[in-house]
């Protein structure tokens, strides 16, 4: 079993150490503190490397040694429960973290599931002895936790984050181009990026910007950095601050952002901007950032380019650039296949998965009924948000009238601020709109799909009324309908693309509902003229039972605690009747027979439905 045994931290003390049962030649995790700063690593001789530690000025400061034992530790097991410590505790907020952010990375190994049971059984108990303060599920709600330069990155971010590095130290590219779809973690490589390239000898003394055009997320990401030792919150600055000095390097977050002259605000001082750098009118963001950098480094999706004023996708491919792709979803957990399905729909096209595992999908013919269930979700989970393209005016913001949405009996109102609308506290009775939620993560997402956007039966192609798109700076100076419809499918992309756990969805235009349910296999609320497709038209005898696939993730020993987490061998069919809605299902091979009087044999395959709670008498 898992154990915390404090010593002194001070040279007097280390032979306690010494003569520890895991002192020498065992893996172990261990915290240094004071009280007011932390130290996290990982060792196989703790004894040896105290002393280490005690010859650092930074360490020897620290007064106490907590050494994290457990008889089944491996290296890997250490490793992984060193980088969720280090992730958990830097968004705790109770210490500074003296910790470097270069060595955290995802990786696989045997029974990894088992030891994210024996971390979580750790966390309760540093709790209980007043080190961390908050429960891991609040710090995984929190946005120092999200991001956070402190995380574990997966192969991609971790190969991309070094070549950067190795490139700016050779001088050999000057700009850079890190291409992702949503979810793929380009905000958390850019704030990583940030502290590793503060931290290298070869690039630490350079001047270090984070722009970030979106001001609710800069003001979130200066507010992340304002608790991180080496950062300040200045260091957060948007496309406007960068021509106030000459950087070394400009690390450019949703790039996609950036502004041209064209459906501004504020074109004077935009314009003074451009005299200023010798540009003519047509300067934009991208100019600027290009003139103001030596290496501008650019985090970018086309695809999330939602209004006319944002910089073209042909400007971003002028650029003489050496480009990345990120590819590993790191948000929602129907993974890569429910990013294909979104773009698969809104491509008019069939989409090739519309099944996905673990993952709570619903299209909804009430939109009452799926605002009062994201409420219950936001209940359970926390961070479960409406949101809506912009289908209707802001009456509120005017004063003219006490409600901004009306769909039958339903009355909504539009986020209420700005600034970090995600996080305030009335936005579950809110509806954001995509200026809001652009780069953040939710739970759930409930998403509006509203009147301006429907779907020509006859024709099999999308219809944008302007009429009904109030998204004043969103549609002004476009001519074209093509483009219109760009920028909206876009938008309603990005807002399909927000939930980690969950999507619902209500579509005002039945057409559309229909054709939305007719691509997932499900029943149309009522025909009105499709033209049927037999080619992609499922067909069930009467005698069919409907099955989802539930992925198997390794072998349990009856009789301990067990975390169920995604280790997948393979998936399993299982009967939808045995699903229930909402949660997180997995399925694990017993080992042992302590459960056979329960009906639990070895070998047996257990269906598990995830919690985070168990009652004594329960079966977990």
């Amino acid at each position: 079993m898992s154990d915390i045994k404090t010593f002194p931290f001070n040279k007097e003390d280390f032979d306690q150490i010494k003569n520890f049962k895991f002192g020498k030649n065992w893996p172990v995790v261990y915290v240094l503190e004071d009280k007011k700063e932390i130290y996290i690593g990982q060792t196989v001789n703790v004894h040896a490397r105290s002393k280490q530690h005690y010859e650092n000025p930074e360490r020897a400061k620290l007064k106490q040694i907590h050494i994290i034992t457990d008889e089944e530790f491996n290296i890997s097991a250490a490793f992984d429960i060193e980088a969720w410590l280090i992730q958990y505790i830097s968004a705790d907020e109770k210490f500074v973290l003296q910790n470097s952010n270069g060595g955290l990375k995802n990786h696989n190994y045997y029974d990894k599931a088992k030891y994210k049971a024996k971390f979580e059984i750790a966390w309760d108990n540093l709790r209980q002895m007043g080190i961390v303060k908050n429960t891991l599920e609040d710090l995984k709600n929190s946005d120092l936790f999200k991001y956070s330069p402190y995380k574990s990155l997966t192969e991609d971010q971790f190969t991309i984050s070094r070549q950067i590095f190795k490139d700016i130290k050779r001088n050999e590219f000057n700009t850079f181009m890190v291409n992702g779809k949503p979810g793929t973690g380009k905000t958390i490589l850019a704030t990583y990026l940030f502290k590793y390239l503060k931290e290298q000898e070869e690039t630490k003394n350079m001047n270090i910007g984070l722009v970030v055009p979106m001001a609710s997320l800069r003001k979130t990401i200066a507010r992340v950095f304002s608790k991180i030792k080496g950062l300040k919150s200045n260091m957060v600055i948007g496309p406007n601050d960068v021509v106030k000095g000459q950087y070394d390097l400009l690390i450019v977050d949703e790039a996609h952002r950036l502004q041209r002259r064209k459906g501004i605000m504020g074109y004077g001082a935009y314009d003074n901007v451009n005299r200023g750098l010798g540009l003519g009118n047509e300067g934009t963001q991208l100019d600027w950032i290009m003139k103001s950098s030596k290496h501008p480094i650019f985090f970018y999706d086309e695809n999330q380019s939602v209004k006319p004023a944002d910089i073209r996708p042909e400007d971003f491919k002028k650029l003489n650039s050496k480009k990345y792709e990120l590819v590993s979803q790191m948000r929602v957990e129907a993974g890569e296949e429910y990013i294909k399905f979104i773009e698969a729909f809104f491509d008019l096209k069939t989409p090739q998965n519309t099944n996905f595992p673990n993952y709570d999908f619903k299209i909804f013919d009430n939109a009452e009924k799926m605002v009062d269930e994201i409420k219950e979700k936001d209940k359970k989970h926390k961070l479960a948000r409406v949101v809506a393209g912009y289908a209707w005016p802001w009456h509120t913001a005017r004063g003219t009238r006490d409600y901004d949405i009306e769909i039958g009996d339903l009355k909504l109102i539009w986020n209420s601020t700005a600034q970090d609308w995600v996080n305030s506290p009335n936005a579950i009775n809110e509806v954001g709109c995509i200026h809001t939620v652009q780069g953040y993560d939710l739970n759930y997402v409930g998403v509006i799909i509203g009147p301006e956007f429907s779907y020509d039966v006859e024709n099999n192609k999308f219809k944008v009324d302007r009429e009904k798109y109030f998204d004043t700076n969103g549609r002004n100076g476009i001519t074209d309908p093509n483009e219109l419809e760009r920028y909206i499918i876009n938008i309603y992309k990005t807002l399909l693309t927000r939930g980690i756990k969950g999507t619902y969805v209500y579509v005002v235009d039945e057409n559309l509902r229909n054709y939305f349910k007719e691509k997932l296999g499900q029943k149309t609320s009522k025909k009105i003229g499709y033209k049927e497709n037999y080619n992609e038209k499922n067909i069930f005898s009467p005698f069919t039972i409907e099955m989802i696939r539930v992925p198997l993730v390794g072998s349990a020993p009856c009789g301990n605690p067990f975390l169920g987490e995604e280790n997948i061998e393979e998936y399993i069919d299982v009967e939808k009747s045995k699903i229930k809605t909402g949660f997180n299902y997995f399925i694990l091979r017993a080992e042992g027979d302590s459960m056979n009087l329960a009906g639990i044999n070895d070998g047996d395959l257990v269906l598990c439905r995830q919690q985070l709670k168990a009652d004594t008498g329960n079966r977990v």
